[in-house]
């Protein structure tokens, strides 16, 4: 019986950069400088859905935290794997994505927190089960369905930001007070003066240097809420089901689904950009397994009271800058995501965040958002078909409930809830006006209904996620 000949194992230097392990003092680096890069957008969600629906501090400070927590494991399962089924095995990082922001505002504000976290367990769960499925049928999420559902993901935020500058009462006596709208400004005004003078890093954590001044601008103008750090606990986490057991209502997964398809649609342009800049192929499984732990994050955030996360596309950039394309620098990434989230007087403190300055920082990033998805359609096929009608239908009628929220109150509950998220109207009718001109209705002859990138998705360029970053 002749011996069993083994296959050699590939070398150090046969293995591929993604799967690098760098020496620790690198990884500790690297990994820290990645977390700080997306500290600022994975904090936002949780207070601009804290201060719309009105919480108090700690309990914004109790999100804040868990988000954290939830974006850390996320992460750590997308770079080191989780069996057979989850984790893409690449340098991704998972963060609060602003795309469950209008679903989960307007199912707590309708129905409250347990529904709001009932309807985030049921779209994890519908994430984790349509992975597989989705990662197939790409072909009808094109840069046309995208790009106008990012753009209008950016539109419709952009009056939450005026809320937080302005306040939400008009009867209140500093309503619309010049010195907020004054504060508010000179965060955007940091923002913007940190992108023109500093680049590679600091440029990358510009909002963050927007919020810390403006923290400190807003404190001695007599504003935020920083009592409560001084009591907070230095180290601990949250209960699981903080706000009672999940309520599950139909309408509202409706809505939390339809945003999970949205997050998956993003998910897949920021995967393909990372493969693109680490110079790997990304396999229909490989998406799979990204996109079910995408749905794996929404279920741990519907019972550890977080807000559901996502592939961060600030990190795609920072990956193309400093060229380290190991995946293990995402896993120290995730570890000290988890750190950050065991530490409540930490999100005490960020909680305390006067509501200009959140608005403010969030002008800026929902705006992004939607000149990232201008951007994106700009990349569409226009000639010989009836894309711009579609953009123009769907656009228009996704704007409608937010020009004039009041526009379907005579219509049911159900029906009011679908159709007044700007983001569910869009994709709908983006989605159908596709189906029915660019795949039912399509006229014999050369194709030109869609750009190029969007009949062939692996090979498209990278695209900017629903954050508004590359």
């Amino acid at each position: 019986m002749s011996p069993t000949v083994r296959a050699p194992q590939p070398t150090a230097s046969e293995r591929h950069p993604v799967d690098e392990v760098l020496p620790i003092p690198q990884l500790f680096f690297f990994g820290l400088q990645h977390m700080l890069i997306m500290y600022a957008g994975c904090v936002a969600v949780p207070l601009v859905l804290g201060a719309v629906l009105k919480l108090d501090t700690h309990t914004i400070a109790l999100i804040v935290n868990a988000d954290l927590l939830v974006a850390g494991i996320a992460t750590v399962v997308q770079s080191v794997g989780l069996t057979r089924f989850f984790g893409i095995r690449m340098p991704v990082v998972a963060g609060a994505s602003f795309t469950f922001l209008t679903p989960m505002i307007m199912i707590g504000s309708e129905y409250g927190l347990p529904t709001m976290y009932g309807s985030m367990i049921a779209a994890g769960l519908f994430g984790i089960l349509f992975a597989r499925p989705f990662s197939k049928i790409l072909r009808f999420f094109p840069t046309l369905v995208t790009g106008c559902v990012i753009t209008i993901i950016g539109l419709s935020l952009i009056k939450v930001s005026a809320d937080l500058i302005i306040g939400s009462d008009p009867a209140a006596p500093d309503y619309a007070s010049v010195r907020y709208i004054l504060l508010a400004f000179g965060v955007v005004a940091v923002i913007v003066l940190v992108n023109r003078l500093f680049t590679g890093f600091v440029r990358n954590v510009a909002v963050l240097f927007g919020l810390v001044v403006g923290a400190v601008i807003g404190w001695f103008m007599g504003l935020g809420d920083f009592s409560s750090v001084g009591t907070a606990k230095w180290l601990g986490f949250s209960t699981p089901l903080q706000f009672g057991a999940p309520e599950f209502r139909v309408v509202p997964i409706i809505a939390m689904c339809v945003a999970m398809v949205v997050v998956f649609s993003e998910m897949t342009a920021c995967v393909l950009a990372i493969g693109d800049a680490v110079g790997k192929r990304v396999t229909d499984k490989d998406m799979a397994r990204g996109l079910a732990t995408d749905g794996l994050a929404a279920l741990l955030a519907g019972f550890m009271n977080s807000v559901p996360d996502s592939t961060f596309g600030q990190n795609v950039g920072l990956i193309s800058l400093t060229k380290v394309k190991s995946r293990y620098v995402i896993t120290v990434t995730g570890l000290l995501l988890v750190v950050m989230g065991a530490i409540p007087k930490l999100g005490e403190l960020v909680a305390g965040l006067p509501g200009p300055v959140i608005g403010g920082a969030g002008l800026v990033m929902f705006a992004m958002t939607a000149a990232v998805g201008i951007q994106m359609l700009q990349k569409v096929d226009y000639e010989g078909n009836q894309n711009l009608l579609i953009i123009a239908v769907a656009l228009g009628v996704g704007m409608l409930p937010v020009a004039v929220p009041s526009i379907y109150r005579n219509f049911s509950q159900d029906a009011q809830f679908i159709f007044g998220s700007a983001i569910t109207a869009t994709v709908l009718v983006a989605l159908l006006l596709n189906l029915l001109f660019n795949h039912l209705l399509v006229r014999k002859g050369p194709p030109a209904a869609e750009a190029p990138d969007s009949a062939a998705p692996r090979e498209s360029p990278g695209i900017p996620a629903a954050d508004g970053t590359v």
